[in-house]
């Protein structure tokens, strides 16, 4: 029988452009360090105003990866 075994982690990416860049630069950074990345969630989106506008986007995301089999 095989079984696969999955983790979850949660990080926080910012941009003061996009919603789209923050998701795009948390992924990168996130991929540099963590193996196996499956999936994301986007579980929350926020922002900074400075000045009356946006001055930054941040979006919570949710990660799954796959544990390694390790013989």
């Amino acid at each position: 029988m095989s079984t696969d075994t999955f983790a979850m982690t949660k990080i926080v990416g910012t941009s003061k452009t996009s919603i789209e860049e923050a998701i795009d630069g948390a992924l990168k950074s996130a991929s540099k360090s963590i193996r196996n990345l499956d999936w994301f969630e986007v579980v929350s989106t926020r922002g900074y105003i400075e000045n009356g506008e946006v001055g930054y986007y941040q979006v919570v995301l949710e990660l799954g990866f796959k544990y390694e089999d390790k013989p």
